[in-house]
């Protein structure tokens, strides 16, 4: 992250005094959040060509002032403490107004949102990085892609010089309404479909149909730091629903809301799946106070020792779900490929704000990937992936078995790309530990660093000592050598090696 400062060195103010207050304002002001990281001393120096004593002068004092916190190796971010709990809502744009010279100031920024980690956090690679939600390119169906685009460019290519459907290819939009109908059990056509750029894309239009500043929208808590980031950055006011094993907590719903967000066949990051007790209270909950259910299906294609619970899309009676589907975990996320399935009375607004975002999604991406349904190809590389990452999930949890004991307490393995460790007691809390695995080479995240967001002191405290594991894009060797690597780091960090 670039940081907007600029040190004026004709001040007499000396420079590490005007960084420590630049950066201070930028937290104050709310530009930069809790938890955001900051860029290391060496980078910033080098972006603002000082010397890094400078910036480490800086650094120093807003931490001492409990603006900054330092996470060992991880870097530094801002502190929990820095600015009030909870999202700022949007401030309004401010009018050009003249300043007493008769010069025009700059509106205000009027956009206060976060993003969410979508790759590691962490500046360097790890060799054995078992960041969650990604998949392996060594398995992309490269050849059988080859061929179709080879067809698809030699039989079409006027298609480059056309503006497509700003609701998606045609073609791919009735290949996604079969392809769930089998894989997910939602009874839908073409008509209900819209393709996005990822579920993120999908998040956006919900929230512009559904959020203004001020709704109240219910989250997981835990949960996807994305979509929490997302909805806050549209104003709206979040609603943690505390989730258990069993997934969110149906008997905490709140009483009023316009959404309700949550991802129930592999709550991120827990891993648990909503039964379908809570499944039905869900829907009899949302029915009764007429608020709309946004369910991100994020990773259904993975499961492993039994066939997966239908969406909750298909036990949809009254047509509240709002349905988010994506290709980035079973193909890439390089293909930007996703898709909603509305209801009914959504799809025109959905397809109008789509419109006003982008126009259309690309051609080419949409048309090859219609084709390798169709063909049978998505059907049997799904096939050959539950294979791989099955055996990649079982040589996981016998690594760390093997290394942490019999007893070792996973969860969430039963489905998707990762599962979740609970450390035992005599290990130190999940930050300590992923700080000191990446010094033997291993990438493992605490649920603060694994994209997830968890609302409140005390249920962080709960889940200070819960690492994410990733093992979709490692093989079965590569799983055993990292784990084997971390089974050192914690034996150094407990003084028995």
């Amino acid at each position: 992250m670039q940081l907007p400062l600029r040190l004026d060195r004709t001040n007499s103010q000396r420079l590490h005094l005007q960084l420590f207050e630049h950066i201070r304002r930028l937290i104050l002001d709310g530009r930069l959040r809790a938890h955001m990281r900051l860029p290391a001393s060496r980078v910033l120096a080098g972006d603002l060509g000082v010397s890094r004593n400078t910036v480490t002068a800086a650094y120093e004092m807003l931490m001492l002032e409990g603006y900054l916190a330092m996470h060992g190796p991880a870097g530094t971010f801002v502190a929990d403490t820095a600015l009030a709990d909870g999202p700022t809502l949007p401030s309004a744009p401010v009018r050009d107004e003249a300043d007493a010279s008769g010069r025009k100031r700059r509106a205000r920024l009027a956009f206060r949102g976060e993003a969410q980690v979508v790759l590691s956090p962490y500046e360097s690679s790890a060799r054995y990085d078992f960041w969650v939600g990604r998949p392996d390119p060594r398995l992309f169906p490269l050849r059988s892609w080859e061929r179709i685009l080879k067809r698809t460019l030699h039989a079409k290519p006027h298609r480059f010089c056309e503006y497509g459907s700003p609701a998606g290819l045609p073609r791919l939009r009735s290949v996604v309404a079969a392809h769930v109908g089998v894989a997910r059990g939602i009874e839908t056509d073409a008509s209900s479909v819209v393709i996005t750029s990822g579920i993120q894309e999908g998040l956006n239009l919900v929230a512009r149909l559904l959020v203004q500043p001020g709704s109240e929208v219910a989250i997981e808590n835990p949960c996807y730091q994305g979509a929490a980031h997302l909805f806050a950055s549209y104003g709206a006011r979040l609603l943690p629903v505390p989730v258990d094993v069993d997934g969110v907590r149906t008997a905490r719903l709140p009483a009023e809301v316009a959404c309700m967000y949550l991802t129930p066949s592999h709550q991120y990051p827990t891993g648990a799946t909503l039964p379908m007790s809570r499944r039905n209270a869900l829907l009899d909950w949302s029915e009764r106070i007429g608020a709309y259910i946004v369910e991100d299906d994020y990773d259904n294609d993975f499961y492993y020792d039994a066939a997966p619970l239908p969406a909750l899309k298909s036990l949809d009676r009254h047509d509240q779900v709002i349905y988010l589907g994506t290709f980035s975990k079973c193909l890439g996320p390089g293909l930007r490929l996703g898709y909603m399935i509305l209801p009914k009375h959504l799809v025109a607004a959905a397809i109008t704000a789509k419109t006003l975002l982008n126009t259309c999604a690309p051609w080419l991406d949409q048309a090859l990937l219609a084709e390798f349904i169709e063909s049978g190809g998505l059907s049997h590389h799904l096939r050959k992936l539950r294979t791989v990452c099955g055996r990649r999930r079982d040589c996981l949890v016998a690594a760390l078995r093997e290394q942490f004991g019999s007893a070792v307490e996973i969860a969430g393995a039963a489905s998707g790309m990762h599962l979740i460790w609970e450390l035992p007691k005599h290990l130190p809390d999940a930050f300590e530990l992923e700080s000191r695995a990446r010094s033997h080479g291993v990438g493992v995240y605490s649920v603060k660093t694994g994209n997830a967001l968890v609302m409140g002191k005390a249920l962080g405290a709960r889940y200070a000592r819960t690492l994410l594991l990733g093992y979709a894009a490692l093989d079965e060797g590569e799983i055993a050598e990292g784990i084997a690597a971390l089974g050192r780091a914690a034996r150094v960090l407990a003084g028995s090696e």
